[in-house]
C-alpha cells in the first residue's frame, strides 16, 4: 500500500498542519512517512501545501506528481489538483471556498463545507481537521484513531484547550463520508 496525498491552501488555514497530523498518526501505526512542507513568502494568505506519502513499505521517492488522494481548501487548490489527482483517487473539496463542483466521474469528490462546520464548532481554524477527518474516512489510510492519538501526543502547547475541538471536527469530517 502506498498513498500519496497533497493537502494545500492558503497560508494560515493549517494545510501544513493537517498533512503533520497525518504524519504521525501513520507513524504511530507503523508506516514509512515522508512529509514535504511547501510555502510562499508570506505568513498568512499565499500558498501553502504539503505532500504526505504514506507506505508500507521503504519509500522511494517523496516527490508527488499524481496524488492517490488530495484535500483542496480554496479555489487556488482546487484548481491546481483537482486534474492531478490519479484516476480512482480521492478529492476532498472545502466546499465553503470552493464553490466550482468537479466534473471528474473517475475519481471520488467529497464536499466537505469544513470552514461552516468549523464556525459552527466555533472555531473556523478547524476546517482543516474536518477535511483530514474526511480524507482519512474515505481513504482509509490510517485509522481515525490514529490521528485523535497523533492530536493528543502533538498539538501544540499553546493550542491543548483545543483538543476536544479538534477530535469533534475530526469527527465530523469522518461522518461526511460515512454518510
Amino acid at each position: 500500500m502506498q498513498e500519496e496525498i497533497i493537502i494545500s491552501g492558503f497560508g494560515g488555514q493549517g494545510a501544513l498542519f493537517a498533512g503533520q497530523l497525518l504524519t504521525y498518526a501513520a507513524m504511530g501505526s507503523g508506516y514509512h512517512v515522508t512529509w514535504i512542507p511547501s510555502y510562499g513568502p508570506e505568513m498568512r494568505g499565499g500558498k501553502a501545501r504539503c505532500t504526505v506519502v504514506v507506505s508500507d513499505e521503504e519509500i522511494g521517492a517523496p516527490l508527488v506528481r499524481r496524488p492517490s488522494a488530495s484535500i483542496v481548501l480554496n479555489l487556488p487548490s482546487m484548481e491546481a489538483f483537482e486534474p492531478a489527482v490519479k484516476p480512482g483517487g480521492v478529492l476532498v473539496v472545502n466546499s465553503s471556498l470552493v464553490p466550482k463542483k468537479s466534473e471528474r466521474t473517475d475519481i471520488r469528490v467529497f464536499c466537505a463545507p469544513a470552514t461552516d462546520l468549523a464556525i459552527e464548532l466555533g472555531n473556523a481554524r478547524l476546517a482543516n481537521v474536518i477535511c483530514l477527518g474526511a480524507l482519512v474516512q474515505a481513504t482509509g489510510v490510517v485509522p481515525l484513531e490514529a490521528v485523535e492519538q497523533a492530536l493528543e501526543d502533538h498539538l501544540p502547547e499553546r493550542h491543548r484547550k483545543l483538543l476536544g475541538l479538534n477530535k469533534e471536527a475530526l469527527r465530523k469530517g469522518a461522518a461526511l463520508v460515512s454518510s
